[in-house]
């Protein structure tokens, strides 16, 4: 608003909740939290928005620059270039890959039906079918050998 970031409420009733995360993750965010804590002592100026990734003086981080940031890291990596964004949907696809269930993966995903993820994974879905077809085909071709 007025060429300034603002923390808006969700969209809907549905969109407040908590979300599981893999343990890893939740560590790396502890440790972000603590050096989080001396940034502020050493901060002339705080302000305190609660907000996990911040500018040095606590303000919500401009999007464009997490964009360029991890844009950058992308190319430093040599791995192809996606949006911030675009980690949710690689994220889906990689639970899909392992066989998580739709269900689950829309829970996960925070889409607001089954048919929205789904329709947005289903190559991945075939791509998962035809893997477990192949492995049952498998089991056949071993009792065949029986």
């Amino acid at each position: 608003v007025d060429g300034k970031l603002t923390l808006d409420d969700v969209k809907t009733e549905a969109s407040a909740a908590t979300i599981p995360l893999p343990a890893p993750l939740v560590s790396v965010l502890k440790r972000r939290r603590a050096t989080q804590a001396g940034d502020k002592l050493a901060a002339k100026h705080w302000v305190d928005t609660g907000l996990v990734f911040t500018t040095p003086h606590g303000t919500p981080i401009e999007p464009r620059n997490i964009n360029r940031t991890f844009e950058a890291l992308c190319v430093k990596a040599g791995v192809h270039v996606i949006r911030v964004h675009d980690m949710r949907n690689t994220a889906a696809t990689i639970l899909f890959a392992m066989g998580v269930d739709a269900a689950i993966v829309q829970r996960i995903s925070r889409h607001s039906s089954i048919s929205v993820t789904t329709g947005t994974y289903i190559e991945v879905i075939e791509s998962v079918q035809q893997d477990a077809v192949n492995r049952m085909g498998v089991l056949f071709d071993e009792a065949a050998e029986k």
